[in-house]
């Protein structure tokens, strides 16, 4: 992976000095951070409103394959996973913390080459880096980022307040992220049996890409602010929609109705799930890593979004009792199951 490359053995520069090295160029841009790196602690100060914290860790071999995942994407896409759970929250997303553990097969130049793509997406999308940590590591490189942000507190949307009679909306479209997965994995095997085969990837940009380098909706979380729209629940579709539903209707103690004629599929997504002999609609249901915004609104504000091309309506919330269906194309209902990402099964790659 590097062996063209002149190394630097990250010991040579030690723990303190690692972090000196990966940190000396940040610049703070958040008003809300008065101290960042460089003390015991990060300072912070959000002036009346309510602090939103998230924290997720992406370990090698579990979330993600170094045989096909460029280190600056990986940066990129480790701040974007943990900047939509803020944007899940209707919040603005302001400083994150970034912590290490890697093995000593990443020499220095691997590491920097990481951290670009940490600075490209906090960058894109004026967040602040105010701390973090490094360690060793014996199973490989493991990535922890807390993303922290704010909102006032009438503002912060939960998952447990959606009401009978809200419509579903999704922004986006969904499954792109697990068809570019299936494209990676064959192409990995390709070339596990010929490394002279060069990965055919041609015309699938769109896919690879949501797999590789998602992108956090904080253009939703804008274009609802201006509608005037603050919807009833939100989360983020990491595990998938139907999962992501489930835990809507789960904490807000309701049922829902999905309509798979308007759940949006790219059609990339669309003819690449077919080539793997997958249902689309399944990797649209239990695929995730899309990083939408799946959000419930009042039917009062259906004229306000009808038009909107950032998101689809897709389905409407019921009463408990009616349970979770999904109404096929061809009318048939059946019971929404979450069939998605689990972290503690065995098979996960």
């Amino acid at each position: 992976m590097f062996e063209n490359e002149e190394k630097t053995n990250i010991e040579s520069l030690g723990e303190f000095g690692l972090i000196s090295h990966l940190t000396k160029n940040i610049t703070l841009t958040q008003k809300s951070t008065v101290k960042g790196v460089g003390d015991d602690a990060a300072v912070l100060n959000f002036e009346g409103k309510k602090t939103l914290i998230s924290t997720d860790l992406l370990l090698e071999g579990i979330h993600f394959d170094l045989a096909y995942t460029p280190l600056k994407h990986l940066g990129y896409k480790a701040i974007q996973v943990n900047l939509s759970d803020i944007y899940a929250m209707n919040g603005t997303a302001s400083q994150v913390t970034v912590s290490l553990g890697m093995s000593s097969k990443f020499p220095l130049e691997a590491i920097e080459e990481l951290y670009e793509g940490i600075y490209l997406a906090c960058a894109n999308y004026n967040v602040d880096i105010v701390g973090g940590d490094t360690s060793a590591s014996k199973q490989g490189l493991v990535i922890s980022v807390t993303s922290i942000g704010y909102a006032d507190e009438q503002d912060v949307v939960y998952r447990n307040t959606a009401e009978e009679g809200d419509l579903i909306c999704v922004s986006g479209d969904l499954g792109g992220a697990y068809t570019g997965l299936q494209l990676l994995e064959r192409e990995k095997l390709v070339y596990i049996e010929n490394p002279n085969i060069q990965p055919d990837l041609e015309g699938k940009d769109y896919i690879v890409e949501r797999q590789l380098k998602p992108e956090a909706r904080k253009d939703i979380i804008d274009l609802l602010k201006e509608l005037s729209v603050k919807p009833t629940a939100m989360i983020d579709v990491s595990d998938g929609l139907a999962s992501e539903i489930l835990h809507i209707c789960k904490q807000s103690n309701k049922g829902c109705k999905l309509y798979e004629e308007k759940i949006p599929i790219d059609p990339m997504t669309y003819e690449t799930a077919r080539e793997f002999g997958l249902d689309p609609t399944v990797c649209a249901l239990s695929g995730g890593e899309d990083y939408e915004l799946l959000f419930t609104v009042k039917q009062a504000d259906y004229d306000k979004i009808k038009h909107k091309m950032d998101f689809s309506i897709i389905g409407y919330i019921t009463e408990p009792n009616e349970g979770c269906s999904l109404i096929t194309k061809s009318g048939n209902q059946h019971e929404l199951k979450a069939q998605g990402w689990n972290a503690f099964k065995a098979e996960n790659k």
